[in-house]
């Protein structure tokens, strides 16, 4: 017996694909005689027609990405961070050279540590010239 007709109905009835409608083998005669989509639907509430669940991955939450090494901060902080440190202690090298005098080579030594972030803080940098006098 040929229900592709019956099936395209159904599909159409319910929005489905074909592979998802069964029809009960004990019930055929009334799946055939069924003509109009309320016809199906009523097959479908009195158990002629069993429409399958979907198939496939179920949607499930994704879960939390964990980073695995270094934690890096941010470029721009870092960078922002480095302009603000080098600027200020540029600055007070500068001050404390019209102060006292230093040989040139030691002032380029100190600025190119200044570069490099040999010092940590202000209070590094004057702990070293402290140094450097004695």
């Amino acid at each position: 017996m040929n229900l592709s007709k019956k099936k395209k109905l159904t599909k159409k009835t319910f929005n489905v694909g074909e592979d998802r409608i069964v029809f009960l083998e004990s019930r055929l005669e009334e799946i055939k005689d069924a003509i109009t989509k309320q016809d199906i639907r009523d097959l479908q509430k009195s158990g002629a027609i069993i429409i399958k669940e979907r198939k496939g991955r179920k949607t499930i939450e994704k879960r939390k990405s964990r980073s695995i090494g270094n934690i890096r901060k941010k470029a721009r902080k870092r960078k922002r961070e480095y302009i603000i440190l080098t600027r200020k202690l540029r600055a007070y090298l500068k001050s404390s050279e019209a102060e006292e005098k230093f040989p040139k080579e030691s002032l380029k030594e100190m600025r190119n540590k200044i570069r490099n972030k040999y010092f940590r803080s202000k209070s590094h940098i004057k702990e070293y010239l402290e140094e450097i006098k004695k």
